[in-house]
């Protein structure tokens, strides 16, 4: 048996003092040796409102994961004019950096939104709130995110038409997931791929040895490793990432810094849009109110204001335009145009357990190797060198996820290819760096994480996070002021329906299993002995242990949709219809996650950069049609 190899305390002293200085060293490093990252010749050209025209043909609200593809295709007709409003700025240039994307999160380009208090959830976290990480810069969360490509299932697009949304069925998406795909990873069908799109996908340049040890375990069980988005969604995989040569691919990186040098885009960043102008009496949206360094701006838009700001503030801007439901919008005095009571329910999220870490012995010949990610390891000379002068090392990976599965409970049909847990396979886990990140990231109380996870503080560990793909349970968003800088009330009702709970607490028994393979067994892989204090009283990986410890420890995997659901007039709740027109109200579209009518079985950034493409697509033909070519 090989004893675990724990840092000195010299080794974690000098890690504390190189800790802040390391990104700027690393910022250093790029400038010196790195111009692919610095990208002088191509980065966002931005103006000023000043310089803005009084109207244009189309105003886009938000320039992330959606808004930046929509400004990207709507602009490609040179006779039409476009504006883009994003309330952040550019992408920071570490953000192409794939380690250190956690340092993004609870920062100045994250919307540092925060669940309201509950009993039911979230409560070993500061004030019982969980963290809800939103991008606040150009490419939005496609920026501060694990960088995940992941589609889903055929069968969530074949629901979506089924109730009543034509053209959302998986036929009729696949091609949309294709345009924008320039997938560089050997031996994928070509029938599920596309190679010359915009956004790179590739797998993480660096794979840490433990990752290598869970896919093994997966096949020991008798899972496949394969191709997730393909023809079949289960089974184990090296994540697929937006990457490119190893970084960050974002989609301002991969839709915006080439367009923006187009004369009929605008991009105008840190613009809090206040209301959309819709007329009263027409219903018709003809422009947008927003405000930049203190002052209030008014842009018309010709033929449409088309709404991307996503999950949570696509709803609240609609209620602060005066479209929602009736009886909320009379509480803060709101006028009303149009009583959508849809507006802001729907809330739907992966949830997760999180602080689930085994321990391991790695084998001999990594004595000298990262096995797993502990940072004091991490943050050294040799892989600043590595990543600045030879294009590798430890750097280039999300540690976070370098591999996946999508596995079946007792609760699902297995021989229908419809898994309903999700795994992430970290080659870290929250005692990596001592809690210095993983507290503030994930707003855990201190005392919670000294007994649970101080004791065994850097030591060699993996940790795994089951996912929950398709919640029962639905929350709602409200606004709480009529200030649009104030975030809203976000309850997402985890666990309110208790057999989503049931479902988890079998992805952590899996995860148990995945430990007690001959192959984890080799490095003596065994859970983290320390309770959940509060759960210290359940029978240690018992299921009422698990369904304490997932009330404790509840984590979401940053995945919120459905608050603009998309649904035909008929359905009370539905805000928007299949050509993502928001209903009784002329020039004005929603197109983003927030109109999913059910999550997707996997992570959604790539299924809303399809939702984009598909929605210009349908602006694209609706005005042409008409004559507007």
């Amino acid at each position: 048996m090989i004893r675990i190899r724990k840092l000195s305390p010299l080794q974690i002293e000098l890690f504390y003092k190189l800790e802040k200085s390391f990104l700027i060293i690393l910022k250093i490093f790029v400038l010196l040796y790195r111009p692919d990252i610095v990208d002088h010749d191509n980065q966002i050209n931005t103006l000023l409102p000043k310089k803005l025209s009084d109207n244009y043909d189309f105003v886009v609200i938000g320039g992330g994961s959606a808004g930046s593809v929509i400004a990207n295709r709507l602009s490609e007709n040179e006779n039409w004019t476009v504006l883009l409003l994003e309330a952040g700025g550019i992408e920071p240039m570490l953000s192409d950096i794939p380690i250190i994307f956690p340092t993004y999160q609870v920062s100045p380009i994250d919307w540092q939104f925060k669940t309201e208090p509950s009993s039911y959830y979230c409560l070993g976290m500061n004030n019982r709130q969980c963290n809800w990480p939103r991008g606040k810069v150009l490419g939005g969360s496609s920026v501060i995110n694990a960088m995940l490509y992941v589609r889903g299932n055929k069968k969530d697009y074949d629901n979506w038409k089924d109730q009543g949304n034509p053209g959302w069925d998986y036929e009729s998406v696949l091609p949309y997931f294709k345009k924008s795909e320039g997938n560089k990873i050997e031996g994928l069908d070509p029938v599920y791929h596309g190679t010359n799109g915009e956004m790179t996908i590739e797998h993480f340049k660096f794979q840490t040895p433990v990752t290598d040890y869970l896919l093994a375990a997966g096949k020991e069980i008798g899972y496949r490793i394969g191709d997730i988005n393909g023809s079949n969604q289960t089974g184990f995989t090296y994540s697929h990432a937006t990457i490119r040569d190893g970084l960050r691919c974002s989609t301002s990186k991969a839709f915006l810094r080439k367009a923006s040098k187009r004369k009929n885009l605008h991009i105008c960043t840190h613009s809090i849009v206040e209301k959309i102008l819709i007329k009263e009496n027409s219903k018709t949206a003809y422009g947008v109110m927003f405000r930049n360094n203190e002052k209030t701006y008014t842009v018309r838009a010709n033929f449409e204001v088309v709404l991307s700001a996503g999950t949570i503030q696509s709803p609240q801007l609609l209620m602060l335009s005066g479209i929602g439901p009736m009886d909320h919008l009379k509480e803060l005095d709101i006028p009303l145009i149009q009583d959508t009571p849809g507006v802001g329910s729907n809330l739907q999220d992966h949830v997760a357990i999180g602080g689930i870490v085994y321990l391991v012995d790695p084998p001999e010949k990594y004595k000298f190797k990262q096995f797993t990610y502990v940072l004091p390891k991490l943050i050294s000379l040799k892989s600043l060198k590595q990543f600045a002068k030879k294009k590798s090392g430890p750097l280039y990976t999300a540690a976070e996820c370098e591999a996946m599965a999508f596995i079946n409970t007792k609760y699902s049909n297995v021989s229908a290819d419809y898994p309903d847990i999700q795994l992430f396979f970290s080659a870290a886990s929250m005692n990596l760096d001592g809690g210095r990140f993983s507290k503030k990231i994930f707003g855990l109380r201190d005392d919670f994480y000294e007994k649970v996870f101080k004791n065994i503080n850097y030591q060699d560990s993996y940790s795994i996070i089951p996912i929950l793909l398709r919640p029962r349970s639905r929350g709602y968003i409200k606004l709480r002021t009529k200030n649009p800088e104030d975030h809203p009330i976000i309850v997402p009702n985890y666990f309110n329906d208790l057999r989503d709970l049931e479902v988890l607490i079998e992805g952590a028994k899996f995860i148990h299993k995945i430990s007690q393979t001959a192959t984890m067994q080799n490095v003596n892989a065994r859970a983290n002995p320390n309770k959940i204090p509060a759960c210290s009283i359940f029978q240690f990986l018992s299921d009422d242990y698990w369904r304490c410890h997932a009330r404790h420890y509840t984590m979401t995997i940053y995945h919120p949709i459905g608050t603009c659901k998309m649904a035909p007039a008929k359905d009370p709740m539905g805000v928007v219809d299949s050509r993502l027109k928001v209903h009784g109200i002329q020039g004005l579209r929603v197109i983003d996650g927030s109109i999913m009518p059910n999550i997707i079985s996997g992570n959604t950034n790539a299924p809303t950069i399809m939702i984009a493409e598909k929605g210009a697509d349908m602006i694209k033909e609706d005005w042409m049609s008409r004559g507007h070519s």
